[in-house]
């Protein structure tokens, strides 16, 4: 059966009778063709409460809608350029391609509460089924923006660094995600150590360990860092636990065709290649009033930097009249 004809057969057959009935475990629109027991995103809330919450992330961002905050200003990156000391424990945990971190790269600034340190990093993707033609990807963003989604979205965790892990910052809302999004355009070698390990880790619970890379080679670079929006949302797995901080840049990374592929060639959800692992994305959440933020950058002078610089302009003109 194609993956078409087994999402559409599950659509039709889904009903609020069935959802009721609950599953012992989530998982992706994408799965159940293989595992109908199991609990696509509409029925998360029945696994977890928080998940059916008024402040679900991911959400589709409308630009003619967000506002300027002037304290959003660059962020500092801190050991992104260095390579940690400790081995990569990369894994696939079943719903994506999961990487450890030791913590020592932090952000701070950028309207962040403190420094956060980065504990691990993940991808979201669709697949290449939807257009066929061989030279694109269908969209597997978990974000979009004024609807438009990307093929690929990069989210690197981040926890405070007073907490000990990811668990002890969800229950203290110390947690901050930067999410990029990936386009399909020309090779980025900086990728290629990473993907070239996903041969090892093709089957849920798969892991293995790998070198490690500055982090800041896998993002742009930091001159287009500064253009970015701003909201509180959640995880966007289950627990789908809320007063998460987001980060979103504007500037995506681009990634080749072939490289794109092997996400979807070389990963699977399962234990076996009866499935691969695609279109591993929730859908938009109702964004429910939540004000959308974006960073200074991207704006004139606040009103406050504005006045500072009346003086400056007042003493250079008579400078000049003199």
């Amino acid at each position: 059966m194609g993956r078409l004809h087994c999402l559409v057969l599950l659509l039709s057959l889904y009903s609020s009778e069935a959802a009721s009935e609950g599953g012992k475990h989530w998982c992706y629109l994408s799965q159940m063709c293989h595992d109908p027991a199991c609990e696509e995103p509409r029925a998360w809330n029945l696994l977890d409460s928080e998940c059916g919450k008024n402040r679900q992330s991911p959400i589709n961002i409308i630009t003619s809608k967000v506002q300027y905050n002037w304290e959003l200003g660059p962020f500092s990156f801190k050991n992104y350029d260095t390579e940690q000391e400790k081995n990569w424990t990369i894994k696939n945990n079943g719903h994506s391609v999961q990487v450890m971190l030791d913590g020592s790269a932090t952000v701070a600034s950028g309207g962040l509460s403190g420094t956060y340190k980065a504990v691990q990093f993940h991808f979201h993707w669709g697949n290449n089924e939807s257009r066929g033609t061989g030279t694109t990807v269908s969209s597997g963003s978990e974000h979009s923006i004024d609807g438009e989604r990307y093929a690929m979205e990069l989210h690197i965790v981040h926890i405070k660094n007073e907490h000990a892990s990811l668990d002890e910052a969800l229950l203290k809302k110390g947690v901050a995600v930067l999410g990029f999004f990936i386009e399909l355009g020309e090779e980025n070698q900086n990728y290629n150590p990473l993907i070239s390990n996903f041969k090892h880790i093709p089957y849920e619970d798969n892991a293995t360990w790998m070198a490690p890379l500055p982090l800041g080679s896998l993002i742009p670079k930091k001159d287009d860092l500064t253009k970015y929006y701003r909201y509180t949302g959640s995880l966007t797995t289950p627990l789908c636990n809320e007063d998460v901080e987001w980060t979103l840049f504007q500037k995506p990374i681009q990634l080749a065709l072939d490289q794109i592929q092997e996400f979807w060639m070389k990963l699977y959800f399962g234990k076996t290649k009866q499935w691969a692992m695609v279109d591993n994305f929730r859908p938009v959440q109702p964004v429910n009033g939540r004000i959308v933020y974006k960073s200074e950058s991207n704006a004139l002078l606040s009103p406050a930097k504005a006045l500072l610089l009346i003086p400056m302009v007042t003493s250079l003109a008579l400078a000049l009249i003199q």
